[in-house]
């Protein structure tokens, strides 16, 4: 074989690799950029939340009052910013962290319950649906790696007083951060 052809050879598998280590390159680093979007389907959040739940709340909770809550808790998500209006791959651009607190939450879905006429018999009951619903969360990939004490020190003494932080949950000592977006499926029949 005349060494032409074999230079040929060898620079024709060089340009190759070059070009298939660019293009695989290029696209790691998008797809990292990109938050990886995790599918709420309503159902089966409220099936895993009602299995989640003690026996004794189960008694106490429907169904349809569960989902009720859920539907609360994501809402209350969705006024926090941690819920996007349209599900489309995006950067992952949250840059302040939101620190929910589960005395806010709970007092929200309290709130909620009772202008929508759901009777909580035991308090402890909103307190364990919305741990209930932060497994799922975790389940389905939609929260981040905890956050530290510092990081939490950092955001609340960063924030002007009163201001409301803006995607991280604090959940006493399991804080998280929401640093994917949700996309919300309701596969439930339309009429």
């Amino acid at each position: 074989m005349p060494a032409i052809t074999l230079i040929l050879i060898i620079a024709g598998a060089l340009c190759t690799f070059v070009i298939a280590a660019v293009v695989v390159g290029r696209e790691a680093r998008r797809l990292d950029s990109v938050a990886p979007r995790s599918v709420y389907i309503v159902d089966e959040a409220v099936e895993f939340v009602a299995e989640y739940l003690p026996s004794d709340t189960q008694a106490r909770l429907t169904p349809d009052e569960l989902e009720q809550l859920l539907t609360f808790h994501m809402r209350w998500l969705h006024a926090k910013g941690l819920q996007p209006s349209n599900v489309v791959d995006r950067r992952q651009d949250i840059t302040t962290p939101v620190v929910v607190t589960e005395d806010t939450l709970t007092g929200f879905l309290f709130g909620e319950a009772e202008r929508n006429g759901i009777e909580i018999l035991d308090d402890v009951d909103v307190v364990r649906v919305v741990d209930a619903h932060h497994a799922y969360f975790e389940a389905i990939g939609a929260v981040g790696p905890q956050a530290t004490a510092t990081e939490l020190g950092e955001t609340r003494a960063a924030l002007a007083p009163g201001q409301a932080p803006a995607a991280r949950i604090d959940a006493g000592d399991e804080s998280r951060d929401l640093d994917h977006h949700v996309e919300v499926v309701d596969d439930a029949p339309t009429e």
